[in-house]
């Protein structure tokens, strides 16, 4: 899923050839000190010269690499709180699955939900976990099936 930065007046841009060319240059300078455990502090120069000097959570900076990465390589970004509540469009965009499929699942019980009136809401941290669970299931199953067919020797021959 392709995602898009949003922006605080609520409209939403792709990352031009120069964002994408400064994110990569950006990123590659970061990256060193992302692996740190400690806080940096970080000095920001503005257009005018002024400078300001302030550390920011190591967590901070690797969110901020992340996101440089995405941006390098032409995507958008968006940030939200693991406790932010989606619509179920949101939450079946970030599945790559269809609304109603994901209606299906919150009706299974497969994914938590309550309503908002009569509109469902999904945290995303319960997406996000089932996305987990999901990826790993089908890992397995993959797993699987590459073990089945060497046994059978069709195919994944060594």
């Amino acid at each position: 899923m392709t995602t898009l930065t949003t922006l605080t007046d609520g409209t939403a841009t792709m990352p031009s050839m120069h964002d994408m060319l400064l994110a990569a240059e950006s990123r590659q300078t970061l990256s060193a000190f992302a692996q740190t455990t400690s806080d940096p502090t970080i000095t920001v120069t503005g257009e005018a010269g002024t400078t300001g000097e302030m550390r920011i959570p190591a967590s901070a900076l690797r969110i901020l690499v992340a996101a440089l990465s995405e941006m390098a390589s032409g995507n958008g970004v968006s940030l939200l709180p693991l406790n932010a509540e989606l619509t179920t469009q949101q939450a079946a965009d970030i599945l790559n699955v269809s609304r109603p499929y994901l209606v299906g699942l919150l009706e299974k019980g497969e994914v938590p939900f309550r309503f908002v009136g009569n509109q469902r809401r999904v945290r995303l941290q319960d997406v996000t976990a089932y996305k987990a669970r999901s990826d790993t299931d089908r890992r397995a199953a993959l797993d699987e099936l590459a073990q089945l067919g060497q046994e059978i020797g069709i195919g994944y021959e060594v």
